[in-house]
């Protein structure tokens, strides 16, 4: 069995002097590698050294609703280029998005429609933060015409709204928020959408199964979310892990775990 941590901030700093440790711990899990998106223009080196430093490991580079107010046009234009050259074991575009409860989101728009258009443009698939936004970022996707590949991760949402989302080219990540029993709505739509819909993933250090302390979330921690989502589904684990596995690579266009 392989499972892959689609969207794991294994460069931060809460993994500084552990992650080897950290990634034999997960590989006794089963996990056989991960995707580390970039959240700002000062973190992309690190990111990238990050992944180049282990096997398994990918990475992507973007703009993060967060961080949008400390970029300006000119760093658009270096995700660009960087982007168009293709850097080895760079999977995507991201993390990008829009988020109501953190910052502005009519600053916020601008941004993540620059990236929609970037990402089609360079045919790259797009990592998607959405919080509170489902229905805005499905809304500007079509707006833009969005018909590539796209992970809307740590989805934490409604049947409905994921529907809409898979629809429009996404794959949902189906992360820690599942554990939680209280999390009805969302352990509802993950039951419900096609498999083929699904992607597994830690968003470590942040988005903590059940049982686990806040911001200590890592990629151990995988085979744990995988271990309910096979049970609120009621699928046999090796078929559910085979599909996840399929998800992910059909996601970022290539296999990249064999």
């Amino acid at each position: 069995m392989k499972l892959v941590d689609a969207h794991c901030h294994f460069d931060f700093q809460q993994f500084d002097g552990r992650r080897f440790d950290e990634l034999e711990a997960a590989h006794s899990q089963c996990v056989v590698g991960l995707v580390i998106p970039g959240v700002r223009r000062a973190d992309w080196n690190r990111v990238r050294v990050t992944a180049l430093a282990h096997s398994g490991l990918y990475y992507c580079l973007g703009i993060h609703p967060w961080f949008v107010e400390e970029h300006s046009s000119t760093d658009l234009e270096s995700l660009e280029q960087i982007l168009s050259q293709r850097p080895e074991r760079c999977v995507a575009l991201g993390e990008c998005g829009l988020d109501r409860l953190h910052g502005d989101m009519s600053v916020q728009a601008p941004w993540f429609d620059a990236q929609i258009e970037l990402a089609s443009s360079l045919g790259l698939p797009l990592i998607i933060h959405s919080v509170k936004a489902h229905d805005d970022v499905y809304v500007r996707l079509k707006r833009k015409g969005w018909h590539g590949r796209a992970l809307v991760h740590g989805f934490s949402g409604s049947y409905q709204q994921a529907a809409k989302l898979v629809d429009r080219g996404c794959f949902i990540g189906v992360g820690g928020v599942i554990t939680h029993r209280r999390a009805s709505k969302t352990r509802d739509a993950v039951a419900r959408l096609p498999l083929e819909s699904l992607v597994l993933e830690t968003d470590a250090p942040d988005m903590a199964p059940e049982g686990v302390e806040a911001g200590a979330n890592s990629p151990f921690y995988l085979r744990r979310i995988f271990e309910c989502l096979a049970e609120i589904r009621d699928e046999h684990p090796e078929d559910l892990a085979s599909a996840l596995l399929a998800n992910t690579h059909l996601l970022y266009d290539r296999p990249l775990w064999r």
